[in-house]
């Protein structure tokens, strides 16, 4: 499982190094393998395994192209989707327009979400991570029917 928020930086190519507790999990699970596309939610990118991503493919492959709202959601999530490859010191290299939607620049933060990682701008995650957290008074838990049998 992919967790935990890692400070990382990102070089002047725009590569970014795995932390190495990961590097080796990348490279059995997926040969070191990833796509990496936009969040069409939040300002940050998606970094998919690749054998994820191509779950996520075959779920945008069932939408109808002729519906715009899922036509939408196919093109900015495909048309945005990058291979990326582990290199021999476990680094991805991003391109411009993944780095320019994300607004990456130099400390960049890579969060894991159980599947897949978020790359947020380190000041941006923290941003996101204090409204979260203002976000979530005691009744909101209780209006949700999933939330309200989920512990801690």
């Amino acid at each position: 499982m992919l967790r935990g928020a890692h400070a990382i930086s990102l070089d002047v190519k725009g590569r970014l190094a795995i932390p190495t507790k990961f590097r080796d999990w990348l490279r059995d699970e997926c040969d070191g393998q990833l796509v990496c596309t936009i969040d069409i939610a939040h300002p940050c990118l998606l970094l998919y395994p690749l054998h994820e991503w191509e779950e996520i493919e075959r779920k945008l492959k069932t939408l109808s192209s002729m519906d715009p709202a899922q036509r939408r959601l196919q093109r900015l999530l495909l048309g945005h989707a990058t291979e990326c490859e582990l290199d021999g010191n476990g680094r991805l290299l991003l391109s411009q327009p993944l780095r320019t939607h994300a607004g990456l620049d130099k400390r960049i933060m890579l969060v894991g979400q159980l599947n897949k990682f978020e790359l947020w701008d380190e000041a941006r995650w923290q941003h996101q991570i204090d409204t979260d957290i203002a976000s979530l008074p005691e009744d909101d838990w209780a209006g949700s029917d999933r939330l309200q049998d989920f512990s801690l």
